[in-house]
Formats: C-alpha cells, structure tokens, sequence
C-alpha cells in the first residue's frame, strides 16, 4: 500500500503534452557566464608563484641545430628554467603509428617558428628577454616549400628525421570497380584541376597551458585543448610519468575548430618546466605563435576524372590528390585516407578510384580544420558535377537527385549508410531559393550555385586501437531535484555540455536550470576521446541517455511502488512525478528521487557507449572514415559578381541539413550557420601561406593580415533543418557541427559560373583570380572558342 508520504499530494496541475526537452530551443548553459565576462579561460587561471613561460622559436625553415647556449638567459634576474629539446627527446603524435615531433627541436628546426628552447621566468618580459639571449648556432639547409618538389627531393633533401618514406608522409591508393573501363564506356567524361589552399581555423582565444605540480607529485595540466585524454596519455608518454600522476583539466574554451586538437609544445613545455622548478608555469601563445602553430586545412592539389551516362549518372571517379602536410604528421594519415574516404556519398558512383599522398614541406604542419580532410575533395566533386549538368543540358540540382545514394545503403568503398535526408535537404534549398522560378532570370552577373555532401558522426573506431568503449558518462540525483552529469568530452562551443543537460532533462523531466554539467577533467569524469570528427552528439549522448534512462527506470519505479500502480504509468517531467493516467496524482521530483534513494541508495548511474563494427569493407584502410551515422547537407549560394572589380559578393546562402534529430533547435542552426560563414570566407578569403621568397615566413600572421569576413562581409545565411532520424544516434540525432561547412565552397563557385560563365577551380576566388578569368572568357568568346555566355556577357 502508498505510504503517507506518497498520499500528500500536490494541487491539480496540468503538463503540457510534448513538455520535454527534446527539439525545443535553450539558452546554452554556460551562455550566461560567457556574455557576462565572468568565464574564466585558461589565461584568466593565476596561481601563486606563477612562473611564465615563453619558446624561443627558429628564424630558418629548414636548419640543423648545431649547439644551443643558454648560459646568458640563465644568468638573467627572474630566469628560473631553461629547457631544450634534450630535455624532452621522447618523440610524440595524436596518430600513435606516427610519432614524429618532438615538444622542442632536437637536431632540426623544420620550418620557421618550430620551437628550440624555453624559459620559466618572473613575468613575461623577462621570459621574452630570456629566449633573446639563448644563443642558438644553425647549420642551414636547402628549404622545400612545394610538395611535388618535396617528394621529388626525398632522397637527398629529406625533411622530417622520424620519416621512415623520405619527404612521403602517406600514400594511400584504392580502388573500387573498374574505373578505366567505366571513364572509357562513358558518353561524358569531365577532367578538372583543382586547387584549395591552406586555411587556418582563427580562433578567438590563442593556445594556453598551465602546469602546477602538487606536493603529492600529482602534476596538474590547465589547457586550452579540446582532447583532454590524448593530451593527458602523451604528456605521461613525453614526461616519463604515470598517467595517474596526471591530472588534465579543459577550462571553457574560446573556440578551437580543429585547430586544438592534438597536442602542442606548449604543454609539453609547461609541465617540464613546472617539474624543474617546483612552480607553476603559464604559456600563453601569441597571435603570431598560433598562426605557426597552426594544424589548419591542408592545402590539396586534386586532378579528377568523372564519367557520366547521358541521363547524368556517375559510371567512374578517379581522383589524384596531392596534399601539402607541413613538416609533421600531425592527423595527415587520417587526412590521406579521408581525401579519398569521404567522396563517395551521396552519390551512387559505379567505379571509384583515388590515389592521394602527403608530403612533408617546410611549412607550420597541417592538420584538422572544420570538415577534416573532406571538405577539399568535396569542392573539386561537386564542381565536377556541375560541369557535367552544363554539358548534358541537366539541371544541377536534377543531376544530384538521379544520383542519390538513399538511406540503407552501401557507398561504392562499402561504408554501410543508415538514415539518409539528402532528397530532403535539395528540395528544401530548391524551394526556399526560388531556383525554378528564378534561376533561368536572373542578370548576368547574378547567379545561383548548388552543391551537396555527407559527413561523419565519429570515427568508427578510436585513435588508438583499443576495445573499450569510445564514451562514458556517470549521472548521479540530487535528494534536492536536481542532476550532476559527468563527462569527458570537451565542449569547445559547439554545444555539447548543452546536449547532454538536454537528454538528461528529457529522461528525468527536469528544466536545464536544475543539471549541472561537470566534463573534461581526467580526474572528475570518465574517459572521452575528444571533440573531433563531430563525434560528441552521437557517441556521448548515447552514454548519456544509457545512464539517464537508468536512473529514470529508478525513479518511476519507486513512485510506482508507493502508488501502486505499474511503472510504466508514471511520468516525469516539468519536476514532477505524475501518474499518466491520473495527472492529478503526482508528487515533486525532489519528493520522488528521496523515495528512490531510500529505496536503492546512493542515485548514481553511468552510462558507455561503443561503435557497431559492421558499418565498413574488410580491406585494409576500411574502417577509416567509417562512422556509425552519417549527416546529409546541401546548399544554394547566390552570388553577384562584379565584371569590373572581379569582387564577389555571397549574398545568401541556404543551408538544408540532415541532422537526423535537432535536440537543441538552436545550437543546431547556430551549428549550420557558422559552418556555412567558415565555407564561405575560405571560399572568398582565406589564405594561410608563407613567403618563400623571404625564407619560409608566415605571410601574414595577425588577425589584421589574415583575412576573415566581418559581420559586414557575410551573406544572409538561412538554416533550414532537416531531420531524418537514424537509428544509431540518441533520439535519432546525428552531427550539425561540420557537415553544414562542405557544400558552401562549391556552391559558390558554381554560381560564380552561372553568373558570368567562368569557372573557378583554384581558391580563394579572390578578385585578382576572378578577373584573369574573366578575361580569358571574353578572348575565348572573341576567337569564337566559346559562345557568349547565355545571359550576354559584359
């Protein structure tokens, strides 16, 4: 029978049906800090006694280190420590089959900026003064800049030290069906050159490190990374140390986009120095540093092949990429491999063949930015079929949807495709465009550009191999009503700590206001392997609804106990406890989670999740690029070029995304807003280069130099959600945070020709670029090469 307890019930209320939390728009939760300016970043951390840090870095971008002489900068007032590559010789890399950096140079400086010493000062001008003193004797040796010539160099001029391939970082050929055979039977045939620079991820809060060593031993790393367990296994490596005498802690973070994701000298440094000196160590990058620190968008050389059928189908693909890597690995395996991977959907292609290889160059080393390594393959793919519609006389958007791959399906490399929206996503951008109606009106000079892609939901396996689950998150209830969720994963703005607060709300019935969030801290929460390959939607938030369900099953069934009525009549939500059949009779959640820990004890519950291992092919290199889910996109750009200036301007881009499921309808437009703002400065903008004429310098490294748009400069961006659930993902719910940043880049391009008839194959489409086109268009109309564009040339 109900105790007396369970008779006191609350006054008739009445819960609005769908109440959950589920698809609903919410403030982020930490939003509030963030617009207060109370969040306190890394930099903002002080410690007592605090140390800072700073790396005296290479002036030459190819030189043997011949001796290093730190005696002057030791004998400075406020020196404390000077370390070099000596003191930390244990080579490291995010991809354990490629350990090739050191924290600090050993023998070599690879390109300029590559870290040789450090210095633990009072405060950082002195630290400043202290790297000027250290004096550092080169041998210099010849620099490669170009990766064909690099690779043609390997055996007389080899870069990297730990290379066991010459200047080759990786070479990955595979084929799939006969791709010869397919371009010779093939009516159409479209040969294109393609070029997408370097481009880095700009953002806003530099890199930075704090190391503090406890009298216990325990050291205890503050950084700004968005892998808090890959930094915390190779500081153990590099250091010499028990993991379980490291403790790694993420702060809020300013934005990384990739660009965090591994780790960098500073930490490496940090923590040395720290155990050198008994003190705590900070190193804040400059601007400058970033940009030489960089890991951004390697730049691609990619040469395409495509076969088609007169009704548009794809019969062939070749593609031959070569991909500048910089002076280390980096994730460039994993690059090589997704440069090819990650092309063949959401196309069904009959053969299929890419042959791709990394060079190491001279260069700040490559590696992942915002749609890693597919979003450049994916420009030269969808311009490709662009130039195909035009020569079969097919509409561009009729084209994609003849070779739509569907949901249940299997790509042409064998990666196993599970929800599928892509149909969704051409009709919504179709429709809110008015491309019918407007397409074939507009001036010349104005034009609408389409392009589609996929992206992944985690990688199906883990960096390092293990069987161990990918993600794990502990829930435990609070008698007072509210929840404390605990997770590894790092939220670098994207949203996730929000996510799980959602899924939480949603299984426990309770407001986002009354879950608090604790993640990445190795020593609080379980293992997460990061925020990367936009992983953290479907990975974490499967560990999380595990869990919550766990406790709701708890909940409900001690209520249903001192009601005595069937567990699953009880529901919880809006804080309370309600009998479904009976809404007048409910109680306070906080009345029902004291019922439960009376019942079970302490209310703690975790939750793990694992990657199915049937998504891929049984070749070598199949499982890269696999992925559980996968997300579907496509944009209409609309663009206006000015034949004069060469400028163009994106007026509007439409994004259509198939996020499977939007758990929070806001952070997922947000997600594809500024996925599709980053596609379109790379397209318009950005450039990260250095200067071979001048021995390897950045370019221009400051956010003055290095040209990002403003607020004034971005087009009218329109998020139209699509949502084909997938059964792999929580709720459905599949990734929005890299996906949507794909077909901005080739959408604009292909409006750019249907506004004045040329074709841009080289990014960015600068003005410069935009009007030598231009003029080869009007001297290939004139020598009657060309007819006049169908909207009548300038």
């Amino acid at each position: 029978m109900p105790d007396d307890a369970a008779k006191s019930i609350v006054a008739p209320v009445t819960v609005v049906a769908g109440a959950g939390q589920v698809g609903k728009v919410h403030r982020k939760v930490d939003a509030m800090e963030r617009m207060r300016g109370i969040t306190r970043y890394t930099d903002d951390l002080v410690l007592p006694g605090m140390l800072h840090a700073k790396i005296k870095r290479s002036p030459h971008a190819h030189a043997r280190i011949v001796g290093i002489d730190a005696s002057a900068a030791l004998a400075m007032p406020g020196v404390l420590a000077v370390i070099t590559g000596r003191d930390l010789p244990v080579p490291y890399g995010i991809i354990p089959w490629t350990p090739d950096e050191t924290a600090l140079a050993l023998d070599k400086a690879l390109f300029v900026g590559d870290g040789v010493a450090a210095v633990a000062a009072v405060d950082e001008d002195t630290a400043i003064a202290a790297c000027d003193a250290i004096a550092v004797e080169y041998e210099p040796l010849p620099p490669l800049f170009d990766p064909e010539a690099a690779l043609a160099a390997s055996e007389h001029n080899p870069i990297n030290p730990y290379s066991r391939h010459g200047n080759l970082s990786k070479e990955v050929l595979l084929e799939f069906g006969d791709v010869e055979a397919g371009l010779a039977d093939a009516p159409l045939v479209i040969e294109g050159e393609y070029f997408f620079e370097g481009t880095t991820h700009a953002a806003i809060e530099p890199h930075c490190a704090l190391a503090h060593v406890e009298p216990s031993g325990l050291l205890t790393v503050w950084s700004s990374t968005q892998v808090s367990h890959y930094l915390h296994r190779e500081l153990a490596k590099v250091l010499g140390l028990p993991a379980h005498r490291i403790r790694v802690i993420q702060p809020p973070l300013g934005g990384a986009f990739g660009g965090k994701s591994e780790p960098f000298d500073l930490e490496f440094c940090v923590a040395k120095l720290a155990l050198a000196t008994g003190r705590p160590v900070k190193l804040l990058y400059t601007r400058e540093e970033v940009f030489y620190a960089h890991r951004g968008r390697h730049p691609m050389r990619m040469r395409y092949r495509t076969g088609f059928s007169r009704e548009g189908k794809i019969l062939a693909m070749d593609a031959r990429t070569i991909i500048d890597g910089g002076a280390y690995s980096s994730f460039g395996l994993v690059t090589t491999y997704y440069s090819g991977q990650l092309a063949c959907s959401p196309y069904v292609m009959g053969a299929y063949r890419f042959h791709s290889r990394r060079a190491y160059t001279n260069k700040p080393a490559c590696g992942p930015k915002r749609g890693h390594g597919s979003v450049q393959p994916r420009f030269a793919t969808e311009v490709q079929l662009d130039k195909a519609a035009v020569a079969l006389g097919i509409d561009p958007i009729d084209l994609r949807r003849r070779n739509d791959l569907g949901g249940d399906a299997k790509t042409v490399n064998e990666f196993r495709i599970g929800s599928n929206g892509f149909l969704e996503c051409l009709e919504k951008v179709e429709a809110a465009s008015g491309w019918i109606e407007r397409r074939a009106t507009l001036p010349y000079g104005r034009g609408l550009g389409v392009a589609g892609s996929t992206y992944i939901c985690g990688t199906n396996y883990p960096i390092y191999p293990n069987a161990m689950p990918q993600a794990a998150v502990q829930i435990c209830l609070d008698r007072s009503g509210r929840a404390r969720v605990f997770a590894g994963a790092n939220d670098i703005g994207q949203g996730s700590n929000t996510m799980l607060a959602v899924i939480v709300g949603e299984e426990l019935g309770l407001p986002l206001t009354d879950i608090r969030v604790v993640t990445a801290d190795t020593d609080l929460t379980p293992v997460d392997l990061g925020a990367y390959s936009s992983r953290i939607t479907l990975m974490v938030g499967n560990a999380c609804l595990e869990a919550a369900r766990k406790l709701r099953k708890l909940v409900t069934g001690s209520v249903a106990r001192r009601w005595g009525i069937p567990g699953d009549r009880v529901v919880l939500a809006e804080r309370l406890a309600l009998d479904r059949e009976n809404p007048e009779q409910h109680v306070a959640l906080a009345q029902a989670f004291a019922w439960a820990e009376e019942d079970h004890g302490l209310l703690g519950e975790v939750g793990s999740y694992n990657t199915p291992k049937d998504r891929h092919g049984d070749y070598r290199g199949g499982t890269i690029g696999a992925s559980p889910a996968y997300s579907f996109t496509a944009h209409v750009a609309e663009v206006e070029v000015d034949p004069d200036t060469g400028v163009v301007d994106v007026k509007t881009i439409w994004v259509a995304h198939d996020c499977g499921r939007a758990l929070s309808r806001k952070v997922v437009e947000g997600q594809m807003e500024g996925s599709a703002y980053m596609g379109f400065a790379e397209a318009i903008m950005e450039q990260h280069v250095v200067d071979p004429g001048h021995g390897g310098v950045h370019a221009g490294p400051s956010l003055l130099d290095y040209r990002i748009p403003t607020f004034l400069d971005t087009p009218e961006l329109h998020s139209l959600i699509v949502e084909a659930p997938d059964p792999q993902g929580p709720y459905g719910a599949k990734e929005a945070g890299e996906g949507p940043l794909h077909p901005s880049i080739p959408a604009i391009a292909n409006a750019i020709y249907d506004a004045v008839g040329i074709r841009m194959d080289t990014l960015p489409f600068s003005p410069p670029k935009v009007l030598r086109a231009l003029a080869q268009r009007r001297a290939a109309e004139a020598a009657g090469q060309l007819a006049p564009h169908k909207r009548g040339g300038a």
